[in-house]
């Protein structure tokens, strides 16, 4: 697993995540998958896929601007800024938010095992 590896992961699950495509998001997230959103609420997998699903998330435009990625052995860790643009329970929303992810390989692919986001003010 490479930088690059964990870069071309990135692009796919940000295409995945503005297009609303669930079979991506399913390939790149890893069933046990725990992430933290920015309410501070912790979401598994499935509630992930489930608001795609049910159409409470919609990304009209999404700015990655990666800040860190070191790989460990089998596992990476990046942080990142997003301009985010877009409606989440109805309510329309443009915000800077900052993540972090964690990938790890898998025989079945490079995956998301866990991260956490948050709003930043700049």
């Amino acid at each position: 697993m490479t930088k690059a590896d964990i870069l071309s992961q990135e692009n796919k699950l940000y295409g995945a995540i503005k297009d609303r495509d669930i079979n991506v998001l399913e390939k790149l997230l890893h069933d046990d998958l725990l992430f933290v959103i920015p309410s501070g609420a912790v979401i598994t997998k499935e509630m992930d896929l489930q608001s795609y699903r049910d159409g409470n998330l919609m990304i009209r435009n999404l700015i990655p601007h990666v800040e860190h990625l070191n790989i460990i052995d089998d596992t990476a860790v990046i942080t990142l800024t997003l301009e985010l643009t877009g409606n989440y329970g109805g309510d329309d929303f443009e915000s800077k938010f900052r993540y972090i992810r964690v990938w790890k390989a898998f025989s079945s692919g490079i995956k998301v095992i866990g991260g956490s986001g948050m709003i930043v003010n700049v």
